[in-house]
């Protein structure tokens, strides 16, 4: 299962976190690579603070930064899944379509890979690797400053996207929702690229696991008059989403299940 460095990345934090700690050759036989290859993803992963290098392999950072773009994604997993699933085929060939650096749109993504011609729209560099090396797909990355914990491109967004034309679908996620503020982030700089990616789109998908319903956040990003939809998963709490569908959007409420590893 050599893969992607994305996958092997994942394949070696599931190991630490079942572990506690990995080993490089026991890594380079499991993954189907060479110990280099391991060393090399190991040096990168250290780098973004998720794991501590030690001799002949690695060991789970102290206390390893929650925030993480790594970390989220083995987060919930089920829950983005499901809901990834249910709209990806909102996404037809030949679209633009816009999405943000969250998880659940990198679960997305991997699931639009195979659409031919789409234009994607990101601050994401991840996802803009992921459509540049797995699909035909053109990808606009907009200028600005990188934030290393969630590999996004915050800053300038706005700027890049005035007067390129409409985008046909925006999928956008965030720490929170309320009926009050809407989609909201932890991160100012965050809210604001996510605003700036949905001015320009005809539709705008919240995706959002039910974790994020009731929790602490403080930026407002996306209001709810801007939103096409909501979709979460069934365990979303009942009275958030009722406020949320008595303000005039409809909220889907997914069943999920067992992730693939």
């Amino acid at each position: 299962m050599a893969g992607d460095e994305f996958s092997r990345s994942q394949a070696i934090l599931g190991e630490l976190d079942h572990h506690g700690r990995v080993v490089v050759t026991d890594l380079a036989a499991k993954l189907g690579v060479s110990p280099v290859t391991v060393r090399k993803d190991l040096q990168a992963l250290e780098e973004r603070s998720v794991l501590r290098r030690v001799r002949g392999g690695a060991v789970a950072a102290p206390g390893g930064d929650e925030g993480s773009f790594e970390v989220r994604m083995r987060q919930h997993r089920s829950e983005k899944d499901a809901i990834a699933r249910a709209v990806a085929p909102l996404v037809h060939d030949g679209d633009v379509v816009a999405l943000d650096s969250s998880t659940t749109c990198h679960h997305l993504a991997r699931r639009l890979l195979q659409r031919r011609g789409l234009v994607v729209v990101t601050n994401s560099l991840a996802l803009a690797s992921l459509f540049s090396e797995r699909s035909d797909a053109r990808v606009l990355l907009p200028g600005g400053v990188v934030r290393r914990a969630a590999r996004s491109v915050v800053g300038l967004v706005g700027d890049v996207l005035a007067g390129r034309g409409r985008i046909d679908h925006g999928f956008i996620s965030g720490n929170g929702i309320s009926a009050a503020h809407g989609v909201m982030d932890l991160a100012l700089e965050e809210a604001e690229a996510k605003r700036y990616l949905a001015g320009p789109c005809r539709q705008v998908h919240a995706l959002l696991d039910s974790s994020k319903f009731g929790a602490f956040s403080l930026h407002a990003s996306v209001p709810l008059a801007d939103l096409t939809a909501v979709w979460t998963d069934d365990a979303a709490d009942a009275d958030a989403v009722a406020e949320i569908e008595a303000a005039g959007v409809p909220v889907h409420t997914l069943a999920t299940g067992p992730v693939p590893a």
